[in-house]
């Protein structure tokens, strides 16, 4: 029999890994991008991305309507990531992008960008396999547990 954790990442409800790893290219593509060009408004568009798909689930997602179309031949029997531990990840991100474009608004560009290649950096070593949102996550988890037993 398969775990708890197991079968909700098979389940229909995950989120397939294709547009995991399109959110994962986007994020480190667009902030490299804007770093490189020196453009916080690109910064701007990937916390628009994110903070819509913080709201809206996967319908208003555009890493989730690209990678539908780029892999749909995939999607139907690829594995499946928790949307839990998306959301808390892309939870994450908006966070961080939205602390940089406070911090360019405030005339702080260096503070912006730090904010934004850590978005950058967590992308890149996710895609390496090492998703340091999903370790955060599972310490969250951890202590939450330790502190109220569920």
């Amino acid at each position: 029999m398969l775990s708890d954790k197991t079968e909700k990442e098979n389940s229909a409800d995950g989120v397939p890994m294709p547009i995991v790893i399109v959110n994962r290219w986007t994020l480190l593509i667009g902030n490299l991008a804007a770093l490189i060009l020196q453009q916080p408004w690109i910064t701007t568009l990937l916390f628009l991305m994110l903070l819509a798909s913080l709201i809206g689930g996967q319908r208003w997602s555009l890493a989730a309507k690209v990678g539908r179309r780029l892999f749909a031949e995939k999607i139907p029997g690829s594995e499946r990531e928790d949307m839990r531990l998306m959301r808390f990840n892309n939870t994450i991100a908006a966070v961080l992008l939205g602390l940089a474009q406070l911090a360019f608004m405030a005339g702080t560009p260096i503070l912006g960008w730090i904010f934004s290649f850590m978005v950058a950096l967590a992308a890149g070593i996710a895609l390496a396999g090492f998703c340091v949102g999903c370790f955060l996550f599972f310490q969250f988890r951890m202590l939450r547990y330790r502190m109220f037993g569920r």
